[in-house]
């Protein structure tokens, strides 16, 4: 996979570099169930090419590799979270997910309306960025939680993120226009049929 690689050595974190490397949630107020489906399912060539990879080397607090940022976005028709799940996975442990984290770029009115939360503590914890409490985590997920909020104190990785959750929500809702479309044809063709065999002589 090519990505966006930022190394993490002895020293710290450097610079982004072109390297190679390498669901679904209820939402916190329990509102009810998303479906989380990787951006590269629906945009394989960008996903690979712009996912966000972090290369450590030398850290006592996380083992040596490179760990990628899988962006997930919701398959709902109809949904409009504005968040983003994170799968922080490498690929020399093949499925294993190191963390599960949240995130959402509104402000927290955003969220505490768009999930009828009944406090400000469930809006912040819908924005994020926050550990999954359903999904898969391990002892290093809250270390790589806090290297995801360093990698969000760049306004290009946010911008990213919101450009890839606007094109995955409009393929699902041109996807959902296309269904609509298909079972209206269907609809007026079993119409036309029936009227005709119970049309009398």
């Amino acid at each position: 996979m090519i990505s966006d690689t930022i190394s993490i050595t002895s020293n710290g974190l450097s610079p982004p570099t072109r390297a190679d490397g390498a669901v679904g949630e209820v939402d916190e107020a329990g509102a009810r169930f998303m479906p989380m489906t990787p951006f590269v399912t629906r945009f394989p060539e960008l996903g690979a090419r712009e996912t966000r990879a972090l290369r450590v080397t030398g850290r006592k607090e996380l083992p040596d590799g490179d760990y990628g940022f899988l962006e997930l976005y919701c398959d709902e028709p109809g949904c409009d979270c504005r968040r983003v799940m994170i799968d922080v996975l490498r690929e020399d442990t093949e499925d294993k997910i190191w963390a599960t984290l949240n995130y959402g770029w509104e402000n927290v009115e955003f969220y505490r309306q768009w999930g009828r939360c009944s406090s400000d503590r469930e809006a912040r914890a819908m924005k994020g960025p926050v550990l999954d409490p359903l999904n898969p985590q391990t002892q290093y997920s809250k270390v790589l939680l806090e290297r995801f909020r360093i990698l969000l104190q760049s306004p290009d990785y946010v911008q990213r993120l919101i450009q890839h959750y606007q094109m995955f929500r409009t393929a699902v809702e041109k996807e959902q226009l296309e269904r609509n479309i298909a079972k209206q044809h269907r609809n007026a063709q079993q119409s036309l049929r029936h009227s005709r065999y119970y049309r009398k002589p």
